[in-house]
């Protein structure tokens, strides 16, 4: 089944991360974005894992860290609401994990294989909907997703941070 955004029912915070794969079905965004990524990580020496491109900022670790946390969250919401459960999820604070993640006691090939395994464990998840799962909606931090929409945030939220990465951490 080919899928595509649903930018008439996707929050306004989340429109930039879906335009960085709209183009692509939904699957192969996440397949693709994810397979994009590893390639980066095989090439970001270890030195870098510390690196912060300001004092306020996360270290290369720490976003890799923020990214598993999100997509494990959106992952969750998308599960929760594919089985219909119409319960309203809270948000999460994204500066209260980071510092929680020991990020630094890991290294960037650590951090790269688990990033590939959560990304093939979401693969799985968004497989295994049906077309009727997809289109269900739940509501997270106050706003309505679709399950669908956020298989396409999974994917274009992990390529919006490469793109950080790549222009203000390795460059």
């Amino acid at each position: 089944m080919k899928t595509a955004p649903d930018f008439n029912s996707l929050p306004p915070f989340y429109r930039n991360y879906v335009a960085n794969v709209e183009t692509l079905d939904m699957l192969e965004a996440l397949a693709h974005s994810g397979e994009v990524m590893q390639t980066l990580l095989a090439s970001t020496p270890e030195n870098k894992g510390v690196f912060r491109y300001a004092a306020e900022k996360w270290s290369v670790k720490e976003l890799l860290c923020h990214m598993m946390d999100a997509e494990r969250i959106f992952a969750y919401r998308a599960l929760r609401f594919a089985r219909n459960d119409s319960t309203p999820l809270a948000g999460f604070e994204e500066n209260d994990y980071a510092p929680q993640a020991n990020a630094h006691a890991r290294s960037i090939q650590q951090l790269a294989e688990e990033m590939k395994r959560l990304r093939a464990s979401t693969i799985d998840l968004f497989t295994s909907f049906t077309t009727e799962m997809l289109s269900r909606k739940g509501t997270a931090n106050n706003n309505e997703v679709s399950v669908v929409n956020l298989g396409y945030i999974i994917a274009g939220h992990e390529t919006h941070h490469r793109n950080v990465l790549i222009e203000r951490y390795l460059n």
